[in-house]
């Protein structure tokens, strides 16, 4: 009886492996500045093969991953990051941390914090991480006192002194710029801020310190990627010098990149 030809175990397992590894690495990003950052790195590195889809609104780029529609995503922060492992009951891996996008206060009818008046209302992220931060940032301005402590999440609820009896107006992260008119003033995650054509280093009222800041925006991937050999090559391409110098030279301070954060 004539035998099949049959590939040793070894073998075959190389060969699978090597066209997972010659297939493109499939990365789901915000617009600005994820997706401008992964598209110098295609100019930086061309073999390796990135497919970039740019997120939209109400997508959520976890739940992408975690179905095995896309290999990474490169659009949140780690306490970001850590909510959504809760709420899906999901583990990812962080891969790289690469830049942080200070948070800004942002206003169109005043040019300072001191002209804001009393009664005033104030747009804040309504996501749980972002509205901690954004009220961190309105206690660092000088607007309110906080009575929790920096390391816990924040509410409303935990303002213990407010002058100047600001209303906190929550809206949803990406529609805050759109509702900057109808508020005195907002407080906008730099990627959208960006997006609307606001410059953070130059038009924020306020804007998050770079120093010791938890909220750097990470590459991450599923814990049986983390090894992949595309994940490990982009993961040191984004942190590589090149990449730092065109994040400093074409954001002008509003995207900050972690390896001068580590420096501050």
């Amino acid at each position: 009886m004539k035998k099949g030809f049959a590939l040793p175990l070894a073998a075959l397992t190389l060969l699978v492996a090597q066209a997972v590894n010659a297939a493109p690495l499939r990365i789901a990003a915000d617009p600005v500045p994820h997706a401008e950052i992964l598209e110098y790195v295609k100019t930086l590195d061309p073999g390796l093969d990135l497919n970039i889809t740019e997120l939209s609104n109400g997508v959520n780029a976890n739940e992408l991953l975690a179905a095995g529609d896309v290999d990474a995503n490169y659009f949140q922060h780690l306490p970001y990051l850590h909510d959504q492992e809760k709420a899906l009951g999901k583990t990812f891996a962080v891969a790289a941390a690469v830049h942080i996008e200070p948070l800004g206060l942002y206003s169109s009818k005043i040019k300072t914090l001191a002209a804001l008046l009393e009664g005033a209302r104030i747009a804040v992220p309504n996501n749980t991480t972002n509205l901690s931060r954004a009220l961190l940032l309105l206690q660092q301005s000088g607007l309110i006192t906080l009575k929790g402590a920096a390391t816990s999440l924040l509410t409303p609820a935990d303002i213990s002194a407010n002058p100047k009896k600001i209303k906190i107006v929550e809206i949803e992260s990406p529609q805050i710029p759109r509702a900057l008119d109808d508020v005195d003033a907002a407080v906008i995650n730099g990627n959208y801020a960006l997006e609307a054509g606001l410059v953070p280093a130059k038009d924020a009222l306020a804007l998050e310190s770079a120093t010791n800041n938890p909220y750097a925006n990470l590459l991450v991937t599923t814990p049986s990627l983390a090894k992949d050999p595309r994940i490990l090559r982009l993961a040191k391409d984004l942190r590589s010098p090149k990449v730092a110098a065109f994040i400093r030279q074409h954001y002008n301070g509003s995207v900050i990149p972690v390896v001068d954060k580590q420096h501050d």
